[in-house]
């Protein structure tokens, strides 16, 4: 390979280091959208730094792919919801795992793949770009609704094992053979990309934010194997920390759900319909009792889940807590690292209606609170506040880290209906003493919450 001029490289060094500086501006909420630019800037140097290459061919393609994609992704940023954003990380992350894909795929074809580190890292490169790409797709489709179920085929764990085993094969011969054969490129592409959806396709929308963490982490490996194959340091450091951070995610992730990451890719969380009996029934409360309960308490705990992503509520429910806090309530707000469709799901709603930072708690900070809490609001969150987690070993969630809102001295759960979460288990707090069940969408639930406070003065 050519050496390339120093400015080339030095514009894609600072577009590297603009890259981890940006991501470690994303790891608080407070400095997340000064670390988004910052990357963004990295970017804009790196590719800018790119048509700097001598000899560099069809730019007039390039530049039409820069712009053709650029305008997509701004008119869709634009007009994306925030709780749409989970589907539009998940297509983001199999954009990035196709191109590095690609990459390699043109690579191969061209045989300008040399060497045994680079062919082995360009065939790892389209392997894990491949997988990440169609399963990034399911994951699209499941969260966009396009795909409304899990489809699990028989003997499923014995497909997934027998389809990897022979891509890696195909890759081994590859590897041994370079410059391989183009109908041996094109089955190993074949059985790639067949690998990443027979994988994704069991999977339930209880591990989905654990799957999207995982195709994040192997879409920055992807890219960064690419990168050592076309000599860019940029797509190196690049690849290398966003699939380390995508990984270490994924780790905590896994970890939150007590659930190890080979039982989310391999065994899907469904009920058995075992476990133990719960006793009790189910209480109802009005809209005026709930507003009632909150306005008169000292401390309310608020604990949002999908529900309320899905009813659009994150403002009404903003408002309230304004309001309750004009009357001398403390209000916080408890996040499950595993509440929503992504991780951080939750946390960025809420920062886009307006709530500050510092009302935001994660499990681990907020936990031992519910005790000296008088009222727990559970907004169309199920399993991570299952109690069944703690109680019951024969329940596939059991393990898990919970939210302690049964804990709290009164519970208000505002739900759509009496259905059981992603996971199918029962949920054992409904029917506590000190459960109260408002049915209904969390939207208008909370608009008549707050027309009852508005009137308690």
């Amino acid at each position: 390979m050519m050496t390339l001029p120093i400015y080339v490289q030095g514009a894609w060094f600072v577009g590297a280091l603009l890259f981890i500086l940006g991501l470690k501006g994303m790891s608080s909420p407070a400095s997340a959208r000064r670390g988004i630019v910052i990357a963004g800037y990295g970017m804009l140097i790196a590719v800018a730094g790119t048509f700097l290459v001598p000899g560099l061919k069809n730019l007039a393609l390039m530049l039409v792919a820069l712009i053709v994609g650029g305008a997509s992704a701004w008119i869709s940023g634009k007009k994306v919801k925030m709780t749409d954003m989970p589907q539009m990380v998940a297509i983001y992350n199999g954009m990035g795992g196709g191109a590095a894909a690609a990459i390699a795929a043109i690579e191969f074809a061209r045989g300008e793949a040399h060497g045994t580190v680079t062919v082995i890292l360009a065939v790892l490169g389209a392997l894990i770009g491949a997988v990440s790409f169609t399963g990034s797709c399911v994951a699209w489709a499941k969260l966009q609704g396009v795909l409304k179920r899990a489809v699990r085929l028989p003997a499923q764990n014995a497909v997934n094992v027998v389809l990897a085993v022979a891509a890696m094969a195909l890759g081994t011969v590859m590897v041994v053979n370079a410059p391989a054969h183009p109908e041996l490129i094109v089955g190993f592409f074949a059985l790639s990309l067949l690998l990443g959806l027979i994988v994704t396709l069991p999977i339930g929308g209880a591990d989905m934010p654990v799957v999207i963490s995982l195709f994040n982490a192997f879409t920055g490996l992807a890219v960064g194997f690419e990168g050592y194959v076309l000599g860019n340091p940029a797509l190196i450091i690049a690849g290398i920390v966003v699939g380390a951070a995508g990984t270490l995610l994924t780790q905590l992730m896994a970890k939150a759900m007590n659930r190890p990451l080979t039982n989310i890719l391999f065994t899907p969380m469904v009920a058995s319909g075992a476990g133990e009996a719960i006793e009790g029934t189910m209480k109802e409360v009005g809209a005026l009792d709930a507003a009632a309960m909150m306005r008169y308490a000292s401390k309310v705990i608020i604990v949002p889940g999908y529900g309320m992503a899905v009813a659009h509520a994150q403002h009404k429910v903003w408002e309230m807590t304004s309001i309750l806090e004009e009357a001398g309530v403390e209000v916080k707000f408890a996040i499950h690292p595993v509440a929503g469709r992504m991780p951080g799901h939750m946390n960025v709603l809420l920062a886009e209606a307006g709530v500050p930072y510092d009302k935001i708690f994660d499990l681990e900070e907020i936990n031992g609170e519910f005790a000296q809490t008088d009222v727990a609001l559970i907004i169309g969150a199920n399993d991570v506040v299952n109690p069944t987690a703690r109680t019951d070993k024969s329940s596939p969630i059991y393990g898990m880290p919970i939210l302690n809102a049964d804990m709290a001295q009164n519970v208000i759960v505002i739900k759509r209906g009496k259905g059981t979460g992603y996971s199918g288990v029962e949920n054992a707090l409904f029917y506590t003493d000190n459960c109260r069940m408002l049915y209904g969408d969390a939207q208008p639930m909370a608009g008549e919450i707050i027309q009852h406070l508005k009137a308690m003065g």
